[in-house]
């Protein structure tokens, strides 16, 4: 058990936070007035739906709505992208299910390990807590390694329920197909002559997380996040989610993501940023709570391998564009994204020059 002095190292679960019917929220939960949660924006310009089969096949209008996307949001709505709503809903139904488990139960797969209860990224629980002070998320989540199968901590990959192995290792593989198709176009995008490069980097040593979160109903949705605002330290980002809740930063405003019946939302992260030398924004977005619905949500995280370092892509630092970020190591990244994330920085500005 840990000591005493380190408790505020272990959060308490949000899901059985919920469940007692609280009025009043903890206040480590309870979020400064001026990152309060609003409202999303709507529109003029809404985030593009992008057909995943027609970008392929050469579409040249859906290959400007992807590149509008990018270079306007950062992310867009996938469709057509082969995977079928069966899956997606397999997929949804076992994070659910495995959410429903008894406490006892989900910890066996806890993210706090060793007598001193120590923080690692796989595993069930919350994300890293570094003070006493640190303002909590309204979320409790689930990271798993997913690629390359050699690193999957078996362990930590629940029993139930018993098809939850099966269907998240079909769903992995069906969207690391999705994730190389869109990394191609986004070498276009940016204008890469050699266009597999982006695509090329997320080789056979890259590492996939999965992050399944439940964000349980709240009674104070105008006093917490969900998710604090940051952005994804990865390649690529497929999310499946059933509700709405994701908000994506745009000039200074908040904008809601819908959610569109088959789609799946799909983000670049901050090593595209540095890859594009900039030409591309990994999107600052959060989630927001909800006192009707709990949300459940399944991410893949596409980084490269650990021990790779990454820069921008020598073609794309010129003379009229020079280097704007500097280099680092994959692994040193998301040890410093873990960090960034409890402390509402993002990683991405610690290498701009």
């Amino acid at each position: 058990m840990a000591d005493d002095e380190q408790q505020w190292k272990i959060p308490p679960n949000v899901q059985e936070l919920a469940a007692a019917g609280r009025d009043e929220l903890p206040s480590r939960y309870v979020v400064p007035d001026h990152d309060r949660p609003t409202s999303g924006v709507a529109s003029d310009d809404p985030i593009p739906v992008v057909d995943i089969s027609r970008l392929s096949s050469g579409a040249a209008d859906e290959a400007a709505k992807l590149r509008s996307a990018l270079q306007n949001w950062g992310l867009f709505l996938a469709v057509g992208h082969g995977i079928e709503s069966a899956l997606l809903d397999e997929m949804m139904a076992v994070t659910s299910e495995f959410f429903k488990l008894p406490l006892e139960e989900k910890q066996k797969y806890t993210n706090l390990v060793g007598s001193k209860k120590e923080y690692q990224l796989e595993g069930y629980g919350s994300d890293m807590v570094l003070s006493e002070t640190q303002v909590l998320d309204w979320c409790d989540r689930f990271y798993l390694v997913v690629e390359p199968e050699s690193r999957r901590l078996y362990d930590l990959w629940p029993t139930q329920p018993p098809s939850f192995r099966d269907i998240l290792h079909r769903y992995a593989k069906r969207c690391r197909e999705l994730a190389e198709g869109v990394l191609l176009e986004v070498g276009k995008v940016v204008g890469l002559r050699e266009e597999r490069y982006m695509a090329d980097m997320v080789d056979e040593k890259a590492v996939t997380y999965v992050r399944l979160n439940l964000y349980p109903r709240c009674p104070r949705p105008d006093k917490v996040l969900g998710f604090k605002p940051h952005s994804d330290g990865n390649m690529l980002t497929v999310l499946l989610t059933n509700a709405v809740g994701l908000q994506v930063l745009r000039d200074g405003e908040w904008y809601d993501v819908p959610v569109v019946p088959g789609a799946l939302v799909v983000n670049i992260g901050d090593t595209v940023e540095v890859v594009s030398n900039g030409l591309l924004k990994s999107p600052v977005h959060k989630v927001v709570a909800n006192s009707e619905r709990e949300r459940v949500s399944v991410g893949a995280f596409y980084t490269l391998d650990p021990e790779r370092e990454v820069e921008p892509a020598p073609e794309l630092v010129t003379e009229d564009r020079p280097k704007r970020y500097g280099k680092m190591k994959t692994s040193d990244y998301i040890t410093e994204l873990q960090k960034s994330l409890a402390r509402g920085e993002r990683t991405v500005d610690r290498v701009k020059i």
